[in-house]
């Protein structure tokens, strides 16, 4: 079966599983971790090169201040504790967003994990935080301008994206059912395939990922082009 090189994860569906279980919505979240810890693994499995998971959108700090503060104090708290399993596994994660928005101390545990997991060769974990596609793009043109870019092509564009050196998803998972692509990676998954379940974020496992995989495996990938079955 063909792995993809890249798959990118909008995870969805935390908030709606706790409600279903009269759970304040961080159960929730911390429920969504626990499907974090085996996504990485299954990718690890499975030979998947990177991962990169939509953490927490530009979007989000229009939640209540409760909630959005939880977030916070619970990234700090899971990037501390998983990075000694992290580098037992080989993964060099790295952060793409604005990251100069975020609270310090929250800042402070990303220089750490960025920092004690450069030279890992293994999986590469990318956290999507404070992140938005447009974003990213308006970051691009502002530092192209301050550059003094004069004559533009996608090549040189890439450059200025928030990883240049990563490559495009191959596939995009995206669950709870919803049928968008909420400002994820716009310039990046052009040609992405994509894959929606209903399943709720926290009840994600390697049989849904797979699943996903299988449903990758099944298609033709053009990228503009004709079909090789085409006369």
């Amino acid at each position: 079966m063909k792995i993809p090189r890249h798959i990118a994860i909008i995870m969805d569906g935390n908030g709606r599983w706790a409600r279903k279980r009269g759970l304040p919505r961080i159960f929730g979240h911390r429920a969504g971790v626990k499907a974090v810890r085996r996504t990485i693994k299954a990718c690890i499995d499975l030979g998947v090169e990177y991962l990169t998971l939509y953490t927490f959108s530009k979007e989000n700090w229009a939640r209540p201040r409760e909630e959005v503060e939880g977030l916070m104090f619970l990234l700090k708290e899971v990037i501390r504790k998983e990075i000694k399993e992290l580098m037992d596994y080989n993964v060099k994660v790295r952060f793409i967003g604005r990251i100069s928005e975020l609270p310090d101390y929250v800042q402070e545990e990303i220089k750490f994990a960025t920092e004690k997991t450069k030279n890992n060769t293994g999986l590469n974990l990318i956290i999507a935080l404070n992140y938005g596609g447009r974003a990213e793009i308006v970051d691009a043109v502002k530092k192209m301008i301050e550059d003094g870019v004069k004559e533009v092509d996608e090549d040189k564009f890439r450059k200025y994206l928030y990883a240049p050196d990563i490559p495009d998803p191959d596939l995009v998972i995206r669950t709870s059912g919803e049928m968008r692509i909420s400002n994820f990676l716009l310039w990046e998954i052009a040609y992405s395939e994509l894959w929606i379940t209903k399943v709720l974020w926290p009840d994600f496992r390697k049989k849904h990922l797979m699943e996903a995989i299988e449903s990758y495996n099944r298609r033709e990938r053009r990228f503009g082009g004709l079909s090789s079955s085409t006369d």
